[in-house]
């Protein structure tokens, strides 16, 4: 959409100013922990772009408060390049660059806005090329610190410190299947036929370029084979995220023109480890 389209799906100018407003009325506060997920064409024209949402965010959280976004590595090898003629494979291995926290960018498939926070004054980017974050504010050094390489969705990873903090998970216009939350959910679920990747991807240790093996559910194609109670044609997590709010988890407003949602991060994980149990059959010491 052009400025004009934009401007009457918003009626006038997103600002700074209307953007707090409708952050606090859907009931983002002072001192939250928050991971936002964000379309920003869903918001109407904003006045200023990113970094007029990421400044109004920051001035809704305050001083105490942290910003947390996905960033993944935009230009990182493929999963599959391994299956590549020998020649290719050996040419992507030779000169392929590191990952770099630093100059890496941030997958466009996230957005504008997990790009935009990286450069934010004060970012700090976790350590894992594929399955990494930014986060900015008070508590961005401990979500961050020591992303697990195996395994980056799971305990110990930037999700679990989210819940552990009391982190709460903000979709901007985006839609329910964004929320990448869940799959710390799909990491914890104990139920049948859990879905595993292994790939490689070069990393900087100590100065010097490594290729390493990394293992992961399969946050691609989906964790698990959720065919048998997810209708043909949609995503897991938009089912995962109608029957949260149906259950009364989450609240609902516009931010902008745009829908938006607000859900404490412990009620999504623990609501998602339920409905994936009970629904695909709990493995050993999960629900019956």
């Amino acid at each position: 959409m052009d400025e004009k389209d934009l401007l009457r799906l918003s009626d006038g100018p997103v600002t700074r100013g209307r953007l707090i407003r409708d952050l606090r009325a859907l009931g983002l506060a002072e001192g939250d922990t928050v991971m936002f997920h964000t379309r920003l064409s869903a918001l109407g024209y904003v006045a200023g772009g990113p970094p007029t949402v990421i400044e109004a965010l920051g001035e809704v959280v305050g001083d105490r408060g942290t910003l947390m976004a996905p960033c993944g590595w935009n230009d990182a090898p493929p999963y599959d390049f391994t299956t590549w003629p020998r020649e290719w494979q050996d040419a992507v291995r030779a000169e392929h660059p590191a990952f770099d926290p630093l100059l890496s960018e941030a997958d466009h498939n996230n957005g504008r806005l997990p790009e935009a926070l990286r450069h934010w004054p004060g970012a700090v980017r976790s350590r894992h090329p594929d399955a990494g974050f930014v986060a900015v504010g008070a508590a961005a050094e401990e979500l961050m610190a020591d992303q697990p390489w195996d395994h980056p969705h799971g305990p110990g990873s930037p999700l679990a410190r989210l819940v552990e903090r009391g982190g709460r998970v903000l979709l901007l216009g985006a839609p329910l299947d964004t929320i990448t939350l869940l799959h710390h959910a799909e990491a914890l679920a104990e139920a049948p036929g859990k879905r595993f990747v292994e790939y490689e991807q070069p990393i900087l240790v100590e100065g010097r370029r490594v290729w390493r093996r990394f293992t992961d559910i399969d946050t691609e194609d989906e964790a698990f084979d959720y065919s048998s109670v997810v209708p043909e044609g949609e995503w897991p997590f938009t089912v995962i995220g109608r029957d949260m709010l149906a259950a009364g988890i989450g609240t609902r407003g516009r931010v902008g023109a745009a829908e938006s949602h607000l859900f404490d991060a412990r009620a999504v994980v623990d609501f998602g480890v339920a409905w994936i149990e009970s629904r695909l059959g709990a493995g050993p010491g999960g629900a019956t």
